[in-house]
């Protein structure tokens, strides 16, 4: 029985031109056929860097664009115009203000401000509001129970 005197040479890893998908050692970038010239190759870390580069600007612009979109609408301000049984839960009626220069719905967030431990609360989406106009809207929600009682109404920006 022979000992082999040398490891086996291991596979050499590769990866597909980035021109042309033929292999390609792993710390070049195109073929012989896509680059006949030896023209310096772009490092890994530039393609890297110019697609966090994109990434960047694409999550600064969508911020922006929702900037933009969002201006000019609200505070809004709520309160509470009335509350009835309504089976199994409670019919709530609350009235909201937009104090904005644009129209737009807000989220408002009714509770029992009585509450003992931790307080349940519900949030309810208004309608389309105009600049300036109160509405008022009616939801019903078996999650406050259904026992009629004084409730609180917190009602924020878009």
């Amino acid at each position: 029985m022979e000992i082999p005197t040398s490891p086996a040479e291991p596979a050499a890893l590769t990866h597909g031109c980035v021109r042309c998908g033929a292999p390609v050692a792993l710390d070049i970038a195109l073929c012989e056929r896509c680059n006949p010239l030896g023209l310096p190759q772009p490092a890994s870390s530039q393609a890297h860097g110019t697609v966090f580069l994109a990434i960047a600007v694409s999550v600064a612009g969508l911020a922006l664009l929702g900037r933009f979109a969002l201006s000019g609408i609200g505070p809004f301000s709520g309160t509470i115009a009335n509350v009835v049984a309504a089976p199994p839960g409670l019919a709530i009626t609350i009235s909201v203000t937009n104090e904005g220069a644009s129209s737009g719905s807000t989220t408002c967030r009714v509770y029992d401000p009585q509450a003992n431990g931790s307080p349940q609360s519900v949030y309810l989406l208004s309608p389309q509001i105009e600049p300036g106009r109160t509405v008022s809207f009616s939801k019903e929600t078996a999650i406050l129970g259904s026992t009629v009682r004084p409730l609180a109404v917190e009602c924020g920006r878009p």
